[in-house]
């Protein structure tokens, strides 16, 4: 004869769903069993370890292979999560060297062109003797990827971001990143990128994401004495290029001495705020 099941009096009277949540209730090993499953399915992903030194330095040792970049800035880069500062949909690229939408038409600059421009100014010499960066302006603050990077290399960091949009999301990505101390926090700007920041300078280095026609007078004048600015720039019959431009002071006078490098490919340098 089959027994049949007995529930408590106070499910006769509930509705037909209720009934079946209080059922559950009564049975928990099938509800330890689906909450097991729910949480499986909520955890966070682990395949990719965006969180992991190791991935950083995988991208790292790509870059040394090649032979071409300043040791000091290759360990600021293995040190920040650029993960951090793209759109979670665009995460799982963040460590190969691509450029990548950051919105408002901008993007974040491949890994090897960050570390190249930023081992030009290093090469400076006033960045070689002191062996830091110094006070950086750095134009274009875009996501905040390189600011960061720049706050591991420098004593003092002031970026200028025109658009609003980007000025605030770089805000909010340099709060969420986890840096390692001792972080010179960039000092964030919603302004004119092209008149620089007379107020902060002079500056030993001068970093710009962003090519114009020209070099504006405004970053020259607040370039310091023995300070070098690296900035891509339209040079005849070669496009865009970086430029790179030392201040240099010989018996009390002062000359700006240039050099051209590598062909480039920057969003335009544009005047105002948006």
């Amino acid at each position: 004869m089959t027994t049949a099941k007995r529930f408590p009096a106070s499910l006769k009277t509930l509705t037909p769903q209720r009934e079946a949540s209080a059922r559950e209730l009564l049975m928990p090993q099938r509800h330890l069993r689906e909450a097991a499953a729910d949480a499986a399915r909520l955890a966070q992903p682990s395949g990719r370890g965006l969180d992991s030194g190791a991935v950083r330095e995988r991208m790292v040792a790509r870059l040394r292979a090649e032979g071409k970049f300043d040791e000091r800035v290759l360990a600021a880069m293995a040190a920040v999560p650029r993960h951090e500062f793209v759109d979670s949909a665009l995460a799982a690229q963040a460590y190969e060297d691509t450029a990548l939408p950051i919105g408002h038409g901008q993007t974040i600059s491949k890994p090897s062109v960050v570390g190249h421009m930023l081992g030009l100014l290093f090469a400076g010499a006033g960045a070689q003797a002191r062996g830091h960066l110094g006070r950086v302006l750095e134009i274009g603050t875009g996501c905040g990827y390189q600011a960061a990077v720049i706050g591991l290399l420098a004593r003092q960091v002031v970026s200028i971001e025109r658009l609003q949009g980007l000025h605030d999301k770089a805000k909010a990505n340099l709060q969420r990143a986890v840096l390692p101390r001792p972080y010179a926090m960039p000092r964030l700007v919603w302004g004119d990128g092209r008149v620089g920041h007379a107020a902060s300078g002079p500056f030993d280095s001068i970093i710009a994401a962003a090519g114009g026609e020209d070099l504006p007078p405004a970053w020259m004048e607040q370039l310091a004495p023995g300070g070098r600015l690296v900035a891509p720039m339209a040079a005849s019959g070669r496009g865009q290029v970086l430029v790179v431009l030392d201040h240099v002071v010989e018996r009390g006078v002062s000359r700006w001495v240039r050099s051209e490098h590598e062909a480039v490919l920057f969003v335009p340098l544009k005047s105002g705020v948006v």
